[in-house]
C-alpha cells in the first residue's frame, strides 16, 4: 500500500508515520507526521482506513473536504496543510469509534491563511465512524494555535467509578478533559477563560478565551514570576533573573510575536506522548509531565536567514523554522541558563496520580535524580531526587504497582499506586523513552514488565536493548 497516493509532491523528510497504525474491526487506520514549521501547504493530515485482509482503501476523512471519502478526484489530492494525527489513536468496538488526536495545520505559529475547516479540528479530539470514516464528533482543547498545543497523547478510554464510558484526554498544556467518549460532551466542567492579547504581530488575531478544564486538575501549568527562577550558582540564577524581565510573559497563551516571549507550559509539555495509565479497580490514571517553559519569536520573513544563521536546531522541533508562505519565520527553544539548565525552579518532571472519584492529586512526586544529565549536557554524579523532564508513560498493574521508565538517570522504577512511594528500581544500561509493557505469559504463569531500552531523551548515550524482569520463580 502505496501511503503517498493521493498526496501531491512530498518533500523527503516532511511526511512519515511515527505511530503504529490502529486495527479495528476489518480496518488498519493510519494518520501521518509532518515537519514542523517549514511551509504552509505541507502534506495533508487526511486520515485512512484499509481493509485488513487486502490493503484496499476502504475510506479518508479530508476535514477540509468532505466529500473525497475514499481517493481524491483524478489529478488532485488530499487537501494540503490540514491537521493531521502523529499520535497513537484509540478504539470503542462497542460504539465503533476511532478516536483520534489532532495536530494543527502546517505552520503551527501563523494562523492567517490556514485551510477551510482547519481551525475547528486543530488541538482538538476527532470520533469517527470506524465503518464509514464520518465524522462523529470532535472536541477542540485550543482555539486559533498559535503555540504548538496539538495533542501527543493516546486518548484513555475508562469506566468512571460510576459506570460513565468517559475519554480522559491529557494535553501539553496541563489540562485533563474528561469527555463522554460517545457524545464528546464534557463530563468534568470547561469553561472559556479571557487569555492575553499582547505582542501579537498586526496580522495576528490570538483567540480571546481559551477553554479551561477547571473540573479537573492541572498539572505543572505554574504561572511563572522572577522568585520562582533558578540556576545551580548565583551567577546563572541571575542571569534567568535578569532574562525573565527582558522576556515578555503575561501568563498561560502568551501571543507569539516579534519581542522574545516565554511560552510556559513549553511545546513540549506538560503531558506528551506518554499518556496515561489506569487502575480501574482504585479509580485512578497515573500519568508523568514535562516541566520547561519554552522561548519563541517570529522574525520577518525578509530578515529570517540573516537574523537566524547562528541559531541551530536541537532536532527536537526546537530551533529555527521558516514558515516559507507566511510573513514571518520562527525561533522556538527551552528557555535555558548559559550552563543549558532551565531558568524555572525544578522539579522539571513529575509522577502523577489522579483520584477520579474526587477529581483531584492524589500524590504527585518528583521524577528521578540529576546523576546522569546536568550542566551542559554532561552527567552531574548528582542522584538527589529533583524531578527531572520525562518522556514515554506509565504502566499501572493489577497488583498495585505504577511502573516508569522515562526517567533521566536510566533507572526503571516501581511505585506503590496508592501513595507513590518508591518500592524498587533498576539500573538500566541507558536512559529509556518507552513506556513499559506488562503481560502474564500463558506458559509460565509468570507477570512479566518489558521495556526498549533505547536511550533518554537528552542524553548522548543511546542502545539497543529490550528488558524483561519478573519476580523470582516460586520453588
Amino acid at each position: 500500500v502505496a501511503l503517498s497516493a493521493g498526496m501531491g509532491e512530498i518533500i523527503p523528510g516532511f511526511y512519515f508515520q511515527t505511530s503504529a497504525p490502529l486495527v479495528a474491526r476489518d480496518f488498519i487506520i493510519v494518520g501521518g507526521w509532518v515537519v514542523d514549521n517549514q511551509m504552509r501547504g505541507e502534506p495533508s493530515g487526511v486520515i485512512r482506513a484499509f481493509d485488513a485482509r487486502t490493503g484496499a482503501l476502504a475510506w479518508a476523512w479530508d476535514l477540509a473536504n468532505p466529500s473525497i471519502t475514499r481517493d481524491p478526484p483524478a489529478g488532485g489530492t488530499y487537501t494540503r496543510g490540514t491537521p493531521n494525527s502523529w499520535s497513537t489513536a484509540s478504539y470503542d468496538d462497542q460504539l465503533g469509534l476511532v478516536y483520534l488526536p489532532m495536530g494543527n495545520a502546517t505552520p503551527d505559529y501563523f494562523g492567517q491563511g490556514r485551510p477551510p475547516g482547519s481551525e475547528e479540528y486543530n488541538s482538538s479530539i476527532v470520533a469517527l465512524d470506524v465503518t464509514t470514516g464520518r465524522e462523529r464528533w470532535h472536541f477542540r482543547t485550543v482555539n486559533h494555535d498559535i503555540w504548538d498545543y496539538d495533542i501527543p497523547s493516546q486518548p484513555a478510554l475508562i469506566d468512571l467509578p460510576d459506570g460513565q464510558k468517559a475519554l480522559l484526554q491529557t494535553t501539553k498544556r496541563g489540562q485533563i478533559f474528561l469527555l463522554d467518549r460517545a457524545t464528546g460532551k464534557p463530563i468534568a466542567d470547561v469553561v472559556e477563560k479571557p487569555v492575553p492579547q499582547n505582542g501579537a504581530v498586526p496580522e495576528e488575531t490570538p483567540a480571546p478565551t481559551q477553554p479551561f478544564s477547571v473540573g479537573m486538575p492541572t498539572i505543572g501549568a505554574d504561572f511563572l514570576t522572577e522568585q520562582k527562577t533558578w540556576g545551580v550558582t548565583m551567577f546563572d540564577q541571575l542571569y534567568c533573573r535578569i532574562a525573565f524581565r527582558k522576556l515578555r510573559y503575561d501568563g498561560d497563551f502568551t501571543p507569539i510575536g516579534l519581542t522574545p516571549a516565554i511560552q510556559q507550559p513549553g511545546n513540549t509539555g506538560g503531558m506528551n506522548w506518554g499518556s496515561v495509565s489506569f487502575d480501574q479497580a482504585n479509580g485512578r490514571v497515573f500519568m508523568n509531565d514535562i516541566r520547561i517553559p519554552s522561548v519563541f519569536y517570529l522574525v520577518p520573513s525578509a530578515d529570517y536567514k540573516e537574523a537566524t544563521a547562528h541559531i541551530h536546531s536541537d532536532d527536537t522541533g526546537h530551533g529555527p523554522s521558516p514558515q516559507a508562505g507566511t510573513p514571518y519565520g520562527m525561533v522556538t527553544g527551552v528557555w535555558m541558563s548559559p550552563l543549558n539548565i532551565p531558568c524555572n525552579q525544578p522539579p522539571f518532571g513529575t509522577i502523577v496520580a489522579v483520584d477520579l472519584k474526587t477529581r483531584k492529586i492524589a500524590w504527585q512526586i518528583p521524577a528521578g535524580t540529576a546523576d546522569q544529565l546536568g550542566p551542559f549536557g554532561v552527567a552531574a554524579g548528582m542522584p538527589m531526587t529533583m524531578g527531572m523532564p520525562t518522556y514515554a508513560g506509565t504502566a499501572a498493574t493489577a497488583g498495585g504497582l505504577v511502573f516508569f521508565a522515562g526517567f533521566q538517570d536510566f533507572y526503571l522504577r516501581a511505585y506503590d499506586a496508592e501513595n507513590g512511594n518508591e518500592l524498587w528500581k533498576y539500573p538500566l544500561p541507558v536512559g529509556a523513552s518507552a513506556t513499559p509493557m506488562t503481560y502474564v505469559s500463558p506458559k509460565t504463569g509468570r507477570q512479566y514488565i518489558v521495556v526498549s531500552v533505547g536511550g533518554a531523551a537528552y542524553s548522548p548515550k543511546v542502545g539497543d536493548y529490550v528488558m524483561a524482569f519478573a519476580l523470582p520463580k516460586k520453588e
